[in-house]
């Protein structure tokens, strides 16, 4: 687990939330919504449909002072960039592990006083039937909440929504989490999972 980060980092960590600044002016995104008051908590980083979110989000996480880890396959972390993506945040999961990624990801925050963990539901920026329920479990395992992180292509505005304390009861928290992000608008809508899934 990265303890160093970018966010860390006192020169950059100034001099990103200047590039912040100047890289969404650019493009015409705003921040919306502020960073819960809470050391540990899962958050959801959706949707997820190119990879532009990553950027976005590294800039919203700088205008909060967020540090934000973020986790992706072990494989993705290969020489000569795995130093380069620990520093961003990034954390290799290893699949074959035995206790899942969901039991590595409860380690982590076990492991940690304070830990910002922004997980995409859908798991990759393809299209997928529905949400991976990963995050949740996440969250449940560890005992922390979920914040409603969001990127509106729409709006271009972004931010946290919300936390979201988990009962136990899957399928009723997700009705009430999806809710919530369909009036939230990704980059490429028919890539989304959203669309499948029933009204109430």
């Amino acid at each position: 687990m990265p303890r160093f980060t970018i966010f860390d980092t006192p020169f950059i960590s100034i001099v990103g939330r200047l590039w912040a600044r100047v890289f969404l002016g650019l493009i015409g995104w705003k921040k919306e919504g502020e960073l819960p008051d809470i050391p540990k908590f899962v958050m959801i980083a959706a949707p997820h449909t190119t990879n532009w979110d990553l950027p976005v989000m590294l800039a919203l996480g700088f205008l909060m002072r967020a540090k934000l880890f973020w986790m992706t396959k072990e494989s993705v972390f290969r020489w000569p960039f795995r130093g380069f993506l620990v520093w961003l945040g990034g954390i290799p999961i290893d699949r074959s592990k035995p206790n899942g990624v969901v039991g590595q990801c409860v380690d982590l925050f076990t492991q940690r006083e304070q830990l910002i963990l922004a997980v995409p539901p859908e798991g990759t920026r393809k299209k997928v039937r529905a949400w991976k329920s990963g995050f949740y479990h996440i969250a449940v395992g560890a005992g922390v909440p979920i914040a409603l992180g969001y990127l509106d292509y729409k709006r271009r505005r972004g931010g946290v929504g919300g936390v979201f304390y988990p009962t136990g009861d899957y399928e009723k928290d997700l009705r009430e989490i999806q809710a919530f992000y369909r009036n939230v608008t990704p980059k490429y809508p028919e890539l989304t999972s959203l669309n499948d899934i029933p009204e109430e």
